[in-house]
This record gives structure tokens, C-alpha cells and sequence, in this order.
């Protein structure tokens, strides 16, 4: 839903946590079967132009690119709070 009141969740113990996110993963699991079972990835989807044509499976495609790079950037943030770049230190040595 968006633009609802829904769209921002936080929870205050990690069960609640987890609860959140294995309810996204059921609604996304629910969304991809839709999508498979009406055409899969290469139905146009309304946003392109003449010369190009915009379908699901570029739509995902770039999803999945703008959370790549917002992960990268809460990356970022994290490694600015606890100093750590990369990996942690302490997790390399044990290996």
C-alpha cells in the first residue's frame, strides 16, 4: 500500500522484527505469483516512450538497482556509527 498509513513499521524486539519482514516476503511471494501466472517479465508496463518500451522485467531491474545502492548508502551510515569499514576486524581474525 502505498502512501498509507502501513508504509512505515518499526518494531521494538527482534521477533517483531522478523515478523515484519516475513510478512513482506509472503505479500512479495504472493505479488510474483500473480505476476507469473499474467504474462511474467516481458509484459509492458505503462512509463515508456516510443523507442523504448518498459516492461516488468526492467522494472525490477531497476528496483533491485536503487536497493543496491540504498543498502551501499545505509552501509555507509553504519560504518560512520560503529567505525567499522568492511568487515569487521574481529570476524576476519576468527576465520
Amino acid at each position: 500500500m502505498v502512501g498509507g498509513e502501513d508504509d512505515w513499521r518499526c518494531a521494538d524486539e527482534p521477533e517483531a522484527l522478523y515478523a515484519l519482514w516475513y510478512g513482506a516476503v509472503e505479500r512479495a511471494r504472493v505479488e510474483w505469483r500473480k505476476i507469473s501466472a499474467d504474462g511474467g517479465l516481458d509484459v509492458p508496463v505503462p512509463g515508456g516512450t516510443d523507442t523504448w518500451i518498459l516492461n516488468r522485467r526492467g522494472l525490477l531491474v531497476t528496483l533491485l538497482e536503487e536497493y543496491q545502492v540504498h543498502a551501499g548508502h545505509a552501509d555507509l551510515i553504519r560504518e560512520a556509527v560503529d567505525g567499522l569499514v568492511g568487515n569487521d576486524p574481529r570476524e576476519v581474525d576468527d576465520v
